[in-house]
């Protein structure tokens, strides 16, 4: 197939790209380049090369560029939950108009289907006890979480025996990636164990999080493309397994055993409410093919030997980069990007 894949440069992104052209597929990517800065180490297993890419603000696609693709996979939005609500004005224009934006397009341009990476964030707060299937009701608390259920609403109406979108709800991310971000959870964890040999949480981390590793993101999308249409078209996923829902304070634990002789404290409970739990059953009934090979505890591993590879020291865990506010607040401040995140140039 001839793919669009949006946010090719990103952290999944960039790894998504060699995953699916060694599936035999050709790749066109999209990317604005906010985090080209960022880039940890250099892997030609895991990121070969890039495959063409548009370099263009996703608000600034045209018809023209998706003539002969046969499915948009759109990863490019402002991501994770502090972004979303340094201006969230920005981010419902970016995530959720823009979104919906290009789906149009992609309709009208003939594009089949469409892969629309979402988030388990939608779920927002649950008490821990059930967990949360694509029939429970959606509960997003932030900016970022409230357009992934925009964009799934609003895309839906658009499906038609010609246009196929799917919905990819993701646990959250982690794992070793060339364009790595440090503000999720596990990788951030790992980023202070490695360079501070301590886990001081601030939280009592009693608050659920489902995990899931980027290469079985991949793995998903791919899935979905391979997958016979019925199986696909307009559903739902969580992306993720059973055995990776966690609580916080797990997955510090984890963290801290794969660093022998890190500390690991705990502070009282704090106001942030989110938690949930997410059960993937669907994934792995009706989604051929689909399988996750990774755990936290492997992708600790994972992050400690790629850490300890590359001397991971303060100031590189600590640089904008590798941090998505950081670096757009950078990018802003420094006068490459305008209010609305154009570059100026």
């Amino acid at each position: 197939m001839k793919l669009f894949i949006t946010g090719v440069e990103g952290y999944i992104g960039c790894l998504l790209a060699p995953f699916l052209q060694a599936r035999g597929h050709d790749i066109v990517g999209l990317d604005t380049g906010y985090y080209r800065d960022g880039w940890l180490f250099s892997d030609k297993k895991l990121v070969p090369g890039f495959p063409r890419t548009i370099n263009r603000d996703i608000r600034h696609i045209q018809a023209e560029d998706l003539e002969g693709v046969d499915a948009v996979l759109h990863l490019a939005e402002l991501s994770n939950d502090p972004l979303g609500a340094n201006v969230p004005e920005l981010t419902f224009q970016i995530n959720h108009q823009a979104s919906l934006r290009l789906a149009t397009l992609a309709k009208a341009a003939g594009v089949k289907r469409f892969v629309y990476t979402s988030s388990c964030s939608v779920y927002g707060v649950a008490n821990g006890d059930e967990p949360m299937t694509e029939l429970s009701p959606t509960n997003p608390q932030t900016a970022y979480a409230k357009c992934k259920t925009l964009v799934e609403r609003d895309v839906s109406l658009l499906a038609s025996p010609d246009f196929s979108p799917t919905y990819l709800r993701n646990a959250t991310a982690y794992g070793a990636s060339p364009r790595m971000r440090f503000d999720i959870v596990l990788n951030n964890l790992c980023g202070i164990a490695a360079t501070t040999g301590q886990i001081v949480m601030t939280s009592d981390g009693t608050p659920w999080r489902p995990l899931v590793h980027v290469l079985d993101i991949c793995e998903a999308i791919a899935c979905v493309l391979e997958a016979p249409k019925d199986a696909v078209h307009n559903e739902i996923f969580n992306v993720g397994h059973d055995t990776d829902n966690y609580q916080i304070r797990e997955i510090a634990q984890i963290v801290a055993d794969v660093y022998p002789g890190c500390k690991l404290t705990f502070g009282e409970a704090t106001g942030d409410n989110r938690s949930y739990r997410v059960s993937f059953a669907k994934i792995f009934d009706q989604l051929p093919g689909f399988q996750c090979t990774w755990d936290a505890r492997r992708g600790a591993a994972q992050l400690h030997d790629v850490y300890e590879r590359i001397a991971l020291d303060a100031a590189t865990f600590d640089a904008r980069p590798f941090t998505r506010l950081k670096q757009l607040q950078y990018l802003t401040a420094s006068g490459q990007l305008d209010p609305q995140l154009f570059w100026n140039y």
